[in-house]
């Protein structure tokens, strides 16, 4: 057994007895991706996930030629799709025909993602434009022809398909330009270790394709209080993060970026997931919202980046998943800041496909009017505030305080378990990996709340601090939060140094590691 082995072991056992509990484009032949797409080593792997790391990955997933100005662009007809079922991906270009080509994200040698298609030639079409529900801002696409894309179900073989996040690349004909279309494969039937939430509902609701948004500084005019999914994700306001357009905030960001970053976080973890060997699948938070069954079915459920925008059903099944002992890691901060509901098309009346969120607004908001209990705690408005008053940290440890953040992550009170094979003590700095939002303790969580980590770093009204924070609960299950999203950073380079600096560090990878061997994973 290697020495890294034996101290995740060594962590693992500690953990027990305790009483507290590059981005850079290349271009292989597509012909041969897809002829090795099933070649697998000879290396026994520990579980599907593993298995299909050892497929022929590829870097042809990267755009070379961003769309910026909307030249080509996409949206598909779901956020998941279960292995077996189908998706339908509408495109938009007035170009007279496309490729498009699927891949699926992980790690596969470094090389990020796998080919799971030829080339498919398409037939370009311009679609019509959207019209806004003025009162709302509502801007949802009505398109035509979709590509039905069939999912396969082979029960024999959970990596034909596997459950990931998929990039549908979309390539003009013509001027050759690119951006993408992003969906998640479910495989609802595979009761894997982890279970990784995309928060598309954060995406969306920064998203201002067509110039609407649940924010005013993107949106024209005032900002929308109803976004739909059924629209392709915006370009990142960053020029240099282009190449992340499609996307939503998997690879790069919709945020200011003369304020912050333009780097996202969710990629980083999914990278590091699968080179490690963890047994992870995957679905958004639209599954986290409708399917009560979902998160029993595994010992860990991930919160990865920028996780704002959750409903009350969410919230409702992660609680209830914790208190049946299934393990929660946020690896994320600003979670569940807003609450949200969700409500049909208004065009094909399919379910999930539009967020209501007032915000500001909150004064519209027909639940807040109400004067029924039950009725007016769904008010879209924060979660710490009346009438809905649940704060975050009562659920994860800590909530959100400030942004614009980019400072260290400080040790401060962590058991040994969580600092095993590290060098760590207390004081010691993890550099770089505090921001760019962060979370603290405001006096609500759970009474054995432990606080790892307590950070300081400068604010206009002088020196806060950020906490990174956890607690089990009568089920045993682990509650654990790092109070910020760049910790993500800190386990894989994507996006440095194109739109940051670099933050690898083995002792936070290690730190990971210990989490998830508390958490009863291994790889």
């Amino acid at each position: 057994m290697k020495s890294s082995r034996r101290t995740l072991l060594k962590a693992f056992l500690v953990g027990l007895a305790a009483p507290f509990f590059n981005r850079q484009p290349a271009h292989s032949q597509q012909s041969q991706d897809f002829a090795d797409k099933y070649t697998a080593t000879t290396t026994p792997a520990a579980n599907p996930t593993a298995a299909e790391n050892q497929k022929h990955g590829t870097k042809d997933w990267q755009l070379t030629n961003p769309a910026r100005k909307q030249e080509i662009e996409g949206y598909a007809s779901l956020t998941s799709v279960n292995r077996g079922s189908q998706i339908k991906l509408f495109v938009n270009t007035k170009e007279p025909n496309y490729t498009i080509e699927v891949f699926r994200m992980g790690w596969y040698g470094g090389a990020g993602a796998r080919r799971m298609s030829d080339p498919i030639t398409r037939t370009g079409i311009r679609q019509p434009a959207p019209i806004e529900d003025q009162a709302s801002g509502l801007i949802e696409c009505n398109w035509n022809e979709p590509y039905i894309l069939e999912i396969p179900n082979n029960p024999d073989d959970a990596t034909d398909w596997a459950s990931g996040v998929y990039l549908a690349k979309l390539t003009a004909g013509k001027t050759g330009k690119q951006s993408y279309i992003i969906f998640v494969v479910r495989d609802d039937r595979r009761k894997s270790d982890i279970l990784f939430q995309s928060s598309v509902t954060t995406y969306q609701a920064y998203n201002n394709w067509g110039g609407k948004s649940l924010y005013r500084w993107n949106s024209k005019s005032k900002q929308a209080y109803k976004v739909s999914f059924n629209r392709p994700y915006a370009v990142s306001p960053n020029p240099k993060a282009a190449y992340g357009v499609g996307a939503g905030e998997f690879l790069t960001n919709f945020q200011p970026y003369r304020r912050v970053s333009s780097a996202a976080w969710e990629y980083n973890m999914v990278r590091w997931l699968e080179r490690e060997g963890y047994d992870v699948t995957y679905a958004t938070n639209v599954d986290t919202h409708f399917n009560s069954y979902l998160l029993p079915a595994h010992k860990v459920f991930l919160s990865v980046g920028h996780d704002e925008y959750w409903s009350w059903q969410m919230r409702q099944n992660v609680e209830s998943a914790r208190d049946k002992g299934v393990n929660l890691g946020f690896f994320s901060s600003n979670t569940c800041f807003w609450q949200i509901r969700f409500e049909p098309s208004r065009i094909s009346r399919d379910l999930n496909r539009t967020i209501v969120g007032y915000k500001e607004m909150i004064a519209k908001d027909p639940y807040i009017q109400n004067g029924d209990p039950e009725i007016n705690v769904r008010a879209t408005t924060l979660w710490r505030y009346q009438p809905v008053n649940r704060p975050e940290d009562a659920f994860i440890g800590v909530m959100y305080e400030t942004f614009q953040v980019d400072a260290d992550l400080v040790i401060d009170n962590a058991p040994e378990w969580l600092l095993a094979g590290t060098n760590l003590n207390k004081g010691d700095r993890l550099p770089g990996l505090l921001g760019y939002e962060v979370d603290r303790m405001f006096g609500n969580a759970p009474k054995n709340t432990i606080r790892l980590c307590h950070s300081p770093y400068s604010h206009e009204n002088g020196t806060r601090y950020a906490d990174m924070t956890a607690y089990t609960t009568d089920s045993g299950a682990l509650v654990f939060a790092t109070g910020s999203m760049q910790w993500n950073w800190g386990l894989d380079d994507y996006n440095a140094p194109d739109l940051r600096s670099s933050r690898l560090n083995p002792a936070a990878e290690q730190i990971t590691r210990n989490v998830l061997a508390q958490m009863q994973v291994k790889t």
